[in-house]
């Protein structure tokens, strides 16, 4: 019998997970005041209400909404301050 020949085979290579740095040169600082309530199809999101710390819009209150956990002191980085979100509704339809 004659030796069997071994193949060998390489391995793929891993693949290296793309890191995407948003840069934060043009976001503007807000403090979260006061979180208002739970808005989307699950309550997903919450609407919060933010002063703005820094740059032409200083103390100015906006309300937001926020995917993701939040509490209150918490500092968003905001890429825009002048879009203010809806108000929520008062109560359920039914």
């Amino acid at each position: 019998m004659s030796p069997q020949k071994i193949k060998k085979t390489k391995k793929p290579e891993e693949k290296q997970e793309e890191v995407k740095i948003v840069s934060l040169g043009d976001a503007t600082p807000a403090v979260v005041e006061e979180i208002i309530g739970r808005t989307g199809n699950v309550g997903e999101v919450q609407q919060v209400r933010v002063r703005i710390l820094d740059g032409r819009d200083k103390n100015k209150i906006l309300r937001r909404n926020v995917k993701g956990p939040i509490r209150i002191k918490d500092i968003l980085m905001l890429r825009e301050t002048e879009i203010e979100a809806r108000k929520l509704m008062q109560g359920r339809k039914r």
